[in-house]
Order: C-alpha cells, then sequence, then structure tokens
C-alpha cells in the first residue's frame, strides 16, 4: 500500500472506521470463520440423507482352494419296488448278510459314484472384489437433529463473534481518531499560548529598557517561555505517535498521514440526554452475550447427543456386491455379484453407566454455562450504570469547563489591563496566562471525554453503528 496523503480530501471518522474493518486482519479471521461454520451447517444436513459408499480389494492366494484330497467315492442306492424304499448298493452275502471290510468293519459298496479331486479344485490365486452399500438413517435417537441444531447455533455464534469484533476495533478507531483530534487541539493551543507568553516577554523587556521592570521579571517570563516551547514540543510529538497509531489501526502505513474532517472543535458541543432503556432491551442487543447464549443452546443439543447414545438406532442398508473369480458360480473365472437389502438395529444394553454419566456431565457443563451467563448479565448491568455516569459527569464537566474559560478569558483580560496600567506585576500575568492555558486545556478534554463517553456507552448499550 502506497505511503502518504490518504487522497485530496479529508478523512472522516466513518472512513476511519471502514478502512479499519476492512483491513483488520481479526475481523478477516472471523469471516472465515462464520465460512467455515456455514460449510459445517451444510455438511450437518448431508447426514439426514443416505450415504453411498464404494469398498473394493485385492488379494493374491499363494495357494488355491481344494475341498478333497484325493478323488471322492460316494455309495450309490438303488430303488427296491418292493419296499418302496431306496437301498444301498452294497456286497452281500448268499444269505443276503452285508459283508464288511474287515480292516474298517465298514460296509462294502458294489457300486460308487465318483467326484475326482481336480473337479473341487478353485484357483483363487487373485481375488478381486467389491461392494456398493447405500445406508440410510432412519431413526438414531435424534443424533442428527441435534447436530443440525449445534452446526446452526455455531454459525450464529461466529456472526456474534464477528460483531464483537467490529465493535472492538470501531472502539479502538474512535478513541485513536479523538485523540489525534485532542492532541490537534492541543497543539494549537499550545502555539496561542506561546505567543501569549513572548508577548508578554516582549512588553517586560519594553518595561525593563524603561526603567519601570526588573531582570527579574524578564527572567522569569523567559523560564514560563522555555517551559511553553517544551510543553509544545512535546504535544507535537505525542501528535505524531497519534498519527501514527491511528494509520496502524485503520490497517495504513504508520508513516501514512490523514487530516482528519474534525480536526477543529472551535464550534460549541452540546451533548443530549440519554434515552431510558431497559436492561432486557441491552441484553438483547450485547453481542458478547449472544456469543454466551448460543454457547448454551450448543451445549443443551449436546445433551441430546449424549442422549441419543442410549436410545435405539435404526438404519436401512442395502448393496450391491461383486467378486472375482465368481463365488456365486462355482469360482467361474468372471466378475458376479447380485443386490442385497437389509435393516439394522442397535439397541445400547449394559455400559456400566458410562454413557449415563457422559449425559450427566454435558447437563452440569449446561447449568455451568447458564450461571456464567447470569453472572456477566449481572456485570453488565453494572458496567451499563457505570457508562452512564461517565457520561452525566463528561457533560456536567464539559458545561463546568465552558464557564470556567469564560471566566479564565475575562481574568487573562483583566490581569492583562491592569499589567499595563503597572498594578499587577508579571507573575500575576502568568498566573493568568496558565489559568487561561489550563481552562482551554479541560475544556478540549471534556470535549473529548464526551466523545469518548458516547462511544463506550454505545458500545455497553449494544446500539453501536457499524
Amino acid at each position: 500500500m502506497a505511503t502518504g496523503v490518504v487522497g485530496a480530501e479529508t478523512v472522516s471518522l466513518d472512513s476511519c472506521r471502514n478502512m479499519a474493518i476492512r483491513n483488520n486482519k481479526n475481523i478477516r479471521i472471523a469471516e472465515q470463520n462464520i465460512k467455515a461454520a456455514g460449510y459445517e451447517k451444510k455438511a450437518a444436513f448431508s447426514a439426514y440423507l443416505p450415504g453411498i459408499d464404494f469398498t473394493g480389494g485385492y488379494m493374491y492366494n499363494q495357494q488355491q482352494i481344494e475341498l478333497l484330497s484325493e478323488d471322492a467315492k460316494l455309495p450309490t442306492m438303488s430303488f427296491d419296488p418292493a419296499t418302496q424304499k431306496f437301498n444301498y448298493n452294497i456286497l452281500t452275502a448268499p444269505d443276503g448278510t452285508p459283508i464288511r471290510d474287515p480292516a474298517s468293519g465298514s460296509l462294502i459298496p458294489t457300486e460308487v459314484a465318483v467326484i475326482p479331486k481336480e473337479a473341487m479344485e478353485f484357483d483363487t490365486h487373485n481375488v478381486w472384489g467389491g461392494a456398493f452399500t447405500l445406508t440410510q438413517p432412519i431413526y438414531m435417537g435424534g443424533q442428527i437433529r441435534a447436530l443440525n441444531q449445534i452446526t446452526k447455533y455455531a454459525e450464529k455464534l461466529a456472526v456474534a463473534a464477528r460483531n464483537s469484533a467490529v465493535q472492538d476495533v470501531v472502539f479502538a478507531v474512535d478513541e485513536a481518531y479523538w485523540l489525534v483530534i485532542s492532541l490537534k487541539e492541543k497543539k494549537r493551543l499550545a502555539d496561542s499560548f506561546v505567543m501569549l507568553v513572548d508577548t508578554l516577554r516582549y512588553n517586560v523587556q519594553a518595561m525593563l529598557d524603561a526603567g519601570v521592570a526588573t531582570k527579574s521579571d524578564l527572567l522569569t517570563v523567559e523560564v514560563k517561555l522555555n517551559e511553553a516551547e517544551i510543553a509544545r514540543t512535546k504535544v507535537e510529538n505525542g501528535l505524531s505517535l497519534s498519527r501514527m497509531a491511528l494509520a496502524q489501526v485503520c490497517g495504513l502505513p504508520v508513516d501514512t498521514r490523514m487530516d482528519l474532517q474534525d480536526e477543529s472543535l472551535n464550534t460549541a458541543y452540546s451533548a443530549g440526554s440519554l434515552p431510558a432503556e431497559s436492561m432486557q432491551e441491552v441484553f438483547a442487543r450485547r453481542q458478547d452475550l449472544d456469543m454466551v447464549r448460543h454457547g448454551i443452546s450448543i451445549l443443551e443439543q449436546r445433551e441430546k447427543v449424549a442422549l441419543s447414545e442410549m436410545l435405539p438406532k435404526v438404519a436401512l442398508v442395502g448393496a450391491y456386491t461383486f467378486t472375482y473369480p465368481n463365488v456365486n458360480h462355482g469360482f467361474n473365472k468372471a466378475y458376479g455379484g447380485g443386490f442385497s437389502v437389509g435393516a439394522m438395529l442397535t439397541i445400547p444394553l449394559w455400559h456400566w453407566g458410562g454413557r449415563y454419566n457422559h449425559y450427566k456431565a454435558t447437563r452440569t457443563n449446561t447449568q455451568a454455562s447458564r450461571l456464567a451467563l447470569e453472572d456477566l448479565e449481572e456485570k453488565i448491568e453494572l458496567q451499563v450504570s457505570q457508562a452512564r455516569f461517565s457520561y452525566d459527569e463528561a457533560r456536567k464537566t464539559y458545561d463546568m469547563t465552558v464557564r470556567n474559560l469564560e471566566k479564565a478569558d475575562e481574568n487573562l483580560r483583566q490581569a492583562q489591563v491592569a499589567f499595563h496600567e503597572g498594578v499587577l506585576t508579571a507573575d500575576d500575568v502568568i498566573g493568568a496566562q496558565t489559568a487561561w492555558l489550563q481552562a482551554n486545556s479541560e475544556k478540549i478534554d471534556a470535549q473529548i471525554g464526551i466523545r469518548l463517553c458516547e462511544v463506550y456507552l454505545s458500545k455497553v448499550l449494544g446500539t453501536m453503528a457499524y
């Protein structure tokens, strides 16, 4: 960003606020948090919809499947019309008695069916498989709805955090802005005071030359002139630093020079009375309270999530699975598969109180946050009262400084007249000038104080425009 004067025209307070809001890193971070919360909200809503997944795999096997270690010989049966039954074909003696194998004692078949060993061998060296699955939640114990509510409140909390950050930045800008105005006025006042004391020094020097004043009178005035010039230098340095601070708050290079719109406080300023507002209206507007309230809402929904862990869950499941070799058709060397549909039911039975204790912990956290909200509301009520008192005090102080300045002006005028007439000494005039300087300085402080009290009061009341 280029340095130097910002534009060709003066910069208003509102322009400074806009620049600060636009360039502040914390606000930009808060904006990104809002976007992230919005994405989380969309992600949570997707839990209502069916989920479709694909799972695939490959496996190489060193050995193939061999169901038989040798050829299988199975006995056969023949139908006996006389008995209307199937009888095994076994070897019998001439008298019809079955003959058994002497070694094993088993019957000896006269006919067998042979299953070759090779017929029950399957090539499973290379196996491929996969499945498309669809899962549709039916009832999750209220967990999905609670998670959606959590993301909704999280988005609102992010917005409130952004608004609170904006208010903090606006308040910082106003403080820096009015500090520059205050020091600019005090520099103008310091210049006037130096000229005033310098005029007195000139007059005392003339009186010394005329023999109607002493060297001590001149030295006293010159010391006061040096003090005035030192004070002016300090004000000039403070003004330069305050301009740098304002530029930094606005997100500009610190050497940026800005001419401010309100760099003259010559016009009279009157502060109006504050409208009466109920604390409930104030609580409803406060962004920091909104953040706590949304946090409590999130904790309430987490209670429901914890409760859902103790409730049954029902889901509809569908799948299409396929393998190679095709296990559905004798391990043929081809891809094959099929559809399946079902439902899943999960009922928590016994977890040694772990889930119930987790539920109670979430309820305790929620109650603690509610107590914290009540405590914060009490502190804010006190904060509002203090801000109102400070504003009323600033108004009264300003009115008093206006009257004091009128008296200081008249006192200085009379002191100068009396000095020229020889009634008062240089010390008396310096005292009147010092009182005039203090009265003007107090008026400037009172004017700036009212404006700062106004912006602070609007912040604590939640009515700050941004």
